[in-house]
């Protein structure tokens, strides 16, 4: 299923899995959420297609916010 990556949420798609990333400081949560996302993805808790989702979406909001 191929999804927007301006319509991924990356708050939701961590949640189902019990996590919350917030430290308050931006950078630091898309660094910690892309940490979160291929150790998903390397304990094959998600598949390839779910991990392309997630990562697209994370560059997006870099890009969005002036991150990359």
């Amino acid at each position: 299923m191929k999804i927007n990556p301006n319509e991924f949420d990356l708050k939701a798609f961590l949640h189902r899995f019990g996590l919350v990333i917030y430290t308050g400081d931006p950078e630091g949560d898309l660094l910690l959420i892309e940490d979160e996302i291929r150790e998903l993805y390397e304990l094959n808790v998600i598949d390839k297609e779910e991990f392309i989702e997630a990562m697209s979406a994370l560059r997006s909001k870099r890009k969005a916010e002036g991150r990359e």
